[in-house]
């Protein structure tokens, strides 16, 4: 793993600009009288740490209670609950219908043509009943891995909490993701059965997601990749016409209303594996990231219920995550399902048909508690206060970040725009790695500050540290640690230990610490502010991407010869993808340079998905490389955000960057 940051600075020379942020926002009395986290817990925690997240687990319904609560005898491989016996889909659904509230709203569905529906507790838990025993009758036993490819409906959280329920894996895939990421996941995973829609609606417009599938499980381009896939389930909602095979394609509305409605929630030990996510890394391959059950939903449930400051009674709760990403898993289905609140579902996208979809939609449903990112956050500042404006949001009383983070100036609007300059703002730090949130202000306790993550919840142990793992103090910045276990933390990488213990552990072994990735800085109080990756992953829109990745899709057109991406800052998706082509001479002699560029961006679209199409393809003729050969990405960084070109001194040929750079203008 590389340990190199960004432009190749240490993280202490690139926050060195940052100004000390003054602006501070006590909790306001009224709020913190009625708030779900108090101070006490963070003195609970510090106390007994183990007991602290015993009592968190002790809020499950645990069919054999547990008596171990951390066996770290191997690390990093971790073991949180390890005797006891629980269900998952049991905690999120059933025990909420027995205690008497199958009648309250669990999802408050809006698609985006603008039909709705109201899903009570009760309505899903029948649905997810039937969906278990249609998978179960398709001969899905526990173990097995069933990849979900889905629009934001409500069939997409019923078929997660059906997988979970019989003990098998789910493997949600981003409906955005082109064939041939679906098919990755799906050989790596192994999955047995898919499901997924004949298509979604995204922009106006219906999205095909059958369609992929099947090109996913057709052509295996000779790749010998054993065929584990046996049956499709296809929900009929874009009206697109499919192709279907039959024994192996199935109509959910055939199926699953014809199936029966009782089901018994059986035990699965707590480690037993919940789902697989695939994320970027340094690499071409995404990692599988591995969650088991307990841990997982313990720390879930625990942070939505403090951070989002959850009264299920009262409450209408929006996070705008999609659940092909971890925010969507934890935040959309299980945190919020497991303490029983009632939640917006949105299909479409925040602009569709109208930019002030979202807003109106805040007050259709009278939301109290949203969370989305600083890219969204951002394009709304950009379009004006004037389209918020004109929609009743006084229903909102908190606010929450995630994905990225995000800048005082956006935080300071989403506050007074959106926010009404009362509803306090939780700027969350979490990753797909970890589960669930870790860093966090806790509404009600926390002085919150623009800009800043600020402090660990409590329970959860974070360091930022230089490059032999010594605390680099207030004022400094560093790398940021996980210092100790904690309940949600990932299990491994699906069939790959040995890169789960290189990529996560390796670098601070001796003192056994997660890395991150992250680099950080806390400020003269000690409060977290993050700074992005320190590797060769970026963070678009608040979407990992890897820039091998992209290298690969671009130097697999037959134009390419070779081909550099990095990220560049952007003032709405946090960073763009920007790529450097050396393009065959054959393709420059037929072909503009910029309709190849235009070319290999919607390539790149095509073979990865729309989110890793580069904001910019320059075609150039080198590409800066020292004389071993290395590419020096902080250079092409430098043309790319259009700064000054730094050192040259190192490369091979010194007069590269002023011909790229004049190429770039």
């Amino acid at each position: 793993m590389s340990n190199q940051t960004p432009n190749d600075q240490t993280p202490s020379s690139q926050i060195d600009h940052l100004l000390t942020e003054t602006r501070r926002f006590a909790p306001a009395a009224d709020f913190a009288a009625n708030a779900v986290g108090t101070a006490e817990l963070y003195d609970r925690a510090k106390t007994d740490r183990e007991g602290f997240w015993a009592d968190r687990a002790r809020d499950l319904h645990w069919h054999t209670p547990f008596t171990e609560v951390l066996d770290w005898t191997n690390p990093p491989f971790a073991q949180w609950f390890a005797d006891g016996e629980l269900n998952v889909a049991y905690n999120c659904l059933d025990r909420h219908v027995e205690a008497g509230n199958g009648d309250r709203v669990a999802l408050l569905w809006e698609g985006e043509p603008g039909d709705d529906r109201r899903v009570t507790y009760a309505e899903l838990t029948d649905e997810v009943k039937r969906l278990a025993n249609v998978l179960e009758g398709l001969g899905i036993e526990a173990g097995d891995r069933v990849a979900i490819y889905m629009p934001m409906i409500p069939e997409a959280i019923a078929a997660m909490l059906a997988v979970a329920r019989i003990g098998a894996i789910h493997s949600v895939v981003f409906g955005g993701f082109s064939a041939d990421s679906l098919r990755a996941r799906l050989d790596d995973g192994g999955a047995k059965l898919v499901i997924t829609a004949d298509g979604g609606y995204r922009k106006g417009k219906v999205s095909p997601l059958k369609p992929a599938v099947d090109l996913a499980l057709a052509d295996r381009n000779g790749s010998g990749v054993q065929e584990t896939v046996e049956h499709v389930i296809v929900v009929k909602r874009g009206g697109n016409e499919v192709e279907w095979r039959e024994g192996r394609d199935i109509w959910w509305h055939d199926a699953v209303p014809a199936a029966s409605g009782d089901h018994v929630a059986k035990a699965f030990p707590a480690e037993n594996p919940l789902f697989i996510l695939y994320t970027s890394g340094t690499t071409g391959k995404p990692k599988g990231i591995l969650h088991t059950s307990g841990g997982y939903l313990t720390q879930a449930a625990f942070t939505n219920k403090v951070v989002h400051d959850i009264h299920p009674e009262t409450d209408v709760y929006w996070c705008t995550a999609d659940i092909g990403w971890i925010t969507g898993h934890t935040y959309v289905t299980y945190g919020p399902l497991a303490n029983g609140a009632t939640q917006v579902l949105y299909e479409g996208t925040p602009d569709a048909p109208h930019p002030g979809r979202w807003w109106e939609i805040v007050q259709k449903y009278g939301v109290t508690i949203l969370y989305t990112a600083p890219t969204a956050i951002r394009s709304f500042m950009k379009l004006g206060r004037a389209i918020p404006k004109q929609f009743d949001l006084s229903s909102l009383r908190l606010l929450g970040s995630v994905g990225e983070p995000i800048n005082p100036e956006a935080w300071m609007w989403y506050r007074k725009i959106i926010g009404g300059k009362t509803a306090p703002i939780v700027d969350t730090w979490w990753q797909t790695e970890t589960g669930a949130m870790m860093i966090s202000a806790l509404p009600g306790v926390t002085e919150t500050k623009p800009g800043s993550a600020q402090v660990p919840l409590p329970g959860i142990s974070i360091d930022v540290v230089d490059e032999d793992g010594a605390h680099v103090g207030n004022g400094n910045g560093g790398l940021l640690v996980v210092t100790d276990p904690w309940p949600s933390m990932l299990r491994g990488i699906w069939g790959d230990p040995e890169r789960f213990v290189e990529t996560y552990w390796e670098k601070f072994q001796q003192q056994g610490y997660y890395f991150a990735g992250d680099g950080a800085r806390l400020d003269d109080d000690g409060d977290v502010w993050l700074l992005g990756r320190v590797d060769d992953v970026m963070n678009v829109s608040g979407h990992r991407l890897s820039t091998t990745e992209i290298e690969s899709a671009l130097v697999g057109n037959e134009a390419v010869a070779e081909a550099a991406v990095v990220g560049a800052s952007d003032e709405t998706t946090g960073q763009a993808v920007v790529a450097f082509v050396i393009a065959k001479q054959s393709y420059l002699d037929a072909h503009s340079p910029d309709g190849l560029a235009q070319s290999l961006r919607l390539w790149v679209g095509e073979q990865i998905g729309p989110i890793a199409r580069p904001r910019d393809v320059y075609i150039v003729g080198e590409l800066p490389k020292t004389r071993s050969g290395k590419i020096m990405r902080r250079l092409l960084r430098d043309v790319a955000e259009g700064r000054e070109v730094g050192d040259t001194t190192t490369l091979a040929d010194t007069a590269v960057m002023s011909v790229i750079s004049a190429q770039v203008k």
